[in-house]
């Protein structure tokens, strides 16, 4: 999806959030893992995210599909690509499809994890941008440094000051994911965001271990960023815009700086195998329509990838979104991950336990 370039990446972004209407926000959410056993036997299973973005998944998206076709979905938390790796080797596949970043895709198409996408069932004509041969767009998120506002004053904003425990104090959480955590950790260390790729590894590798010992929180599951602040066990998590609205809407105090942002594509793929691919299929179809596109600006606060869904959003919608042309800000190039994510990412698991 994104070029080869920095800046190839950012101007594919800056012309779908032009056409969208201007902005972004993360969405990774809720989900309740469903044993095997107790799953339906033709029932599709997507492997995604928990929280307010499961919730959403649920009840906006499987239901409705189910209600028109009849085929039942099943949802399980934590989007691995080691575990697709094993399944799609061993050919023992319990997952149809895959919810995740496009560092994770891109990497994923180069091993030959995914079908390629029917397009007698999918319309790609609808997307604004071009689509990969074997993952559609699903949306654009956001992610930055989030605090509980009753007890941080003055919070730390952006990269830098997150970086800077001295001036402002106290306990961090981060993810497991290492592309955006390696792309936070150089912001962080005052790479500019126009020369960010190739990404220095080594210098993203010391800027973390400056860090380390003030992090209190490696987490996995994107919910966390947010239960982490509501259950004090960290004063900042690096979480997302779309995640940190729901919380305050339902009465969490938190907070999300639009200062300094990672942006990034969420991709859906059917995993190579499936016994259920044409449903699958179906269900990439149906979730990137423009109803359920809508549905998702309007709850999500995300930037949609379907043509003439974003101009119809609500300024309540519109106000959870960062501005992309913010230069502090930057867009996750993909392409660069496609060939680096796999190694980098056991590299980094690693070094989190040592």
């Amino acid at each position: 999806m994104t070029g080869t370039k920095s800046g190839s990446s950012r101007r594919t972004f800056l012309t779908i959030a032009s056409k969208a209407g201007a902005a972004v926000a993360l969405g990774a959410g809720p989900f309740i893992t469903v044993p095997g056993k107790a799953r339906g036997a033709d029932n599709l299973v997507i492997v995604s995210y928990g929280g307010s973005y499961g919730d959403f998944v649920r009840d906006e998206l499987n239901k409705p599909f189910t209600v028109k076709t009849g085929i039942g979905v099943d949802m399980v938390a934590g989007p691995d690509l080691a575990k697709v790796k094993a399944q799609v080797m061993s050919k023992n596949i319990e997952w149809d499809i895959f919810d995740g970043s496009g560092a994770q895709f891109l990497s994923g198409s180069k091993e030959g994890f995914w079908e390629p996408l029917d397009t007698n069932i999918i319309d790609t004509a609808k997307l604004l941008t071009k689509h990969e041969a074997d993952a559609l767009p699903f949306f654009i998120y956001t992610g930055g440094v989030a605090w509980d506002p009753a007890k941080t004053n003055p919070p730390a904003r952006d990269f830098k000051q997150f970086w800077d425990v001295q001036k402002f104090p106290g306990r961090r959480g981060l993810r497991t994911r290492v592309s955006e955590i390696i792309e936070m950790a150089l912001l962080a260390d005052g790479v500019e965001p126009s020369k960010l790729y190739p990404l220095d590894l080594e210098r993203g590798f010391k800027a973390l271990e400056r860090i380390k010992k003030d992090i209190k929180k490696w987490f996995e599951q994107t919910t966390q960023g947010i239960t982490l602040i509501q259950t004090n066990e960290c004063d900042y998590t690096y979480t997302y815009a779309n995640r940190v609205k729901a919380a305050k809407d339902s009465g969490i105090s938190i907070d999300f700086s639009f200062e300094q942002n990672i942006s990034a594509l969420d991709y859906l793929a059917v995993l190579r195998g499936s016994k259920r691919k044409e449903a699958a299929m179906r269900y990439l179809e149906f979730v990137t329509s423009p109803d359920r596109q809508a549905a998702m600006v309007e709850k999500l606060s995300i930037i949609s990838v379907t043509k003439g869904v974003a101009e119809k959003a609500s300024p309540a919608a519109r106000k959870w979104v960062p501005n992309l042309n913010n230069p502090k800000s930057i867009v996750v190039n993909d392409r660069y991950w496609a060939d680096k994510f796999i190694e980098v990412d056991k590299r980094f698991k690693e070094w989190i336990l040592t």
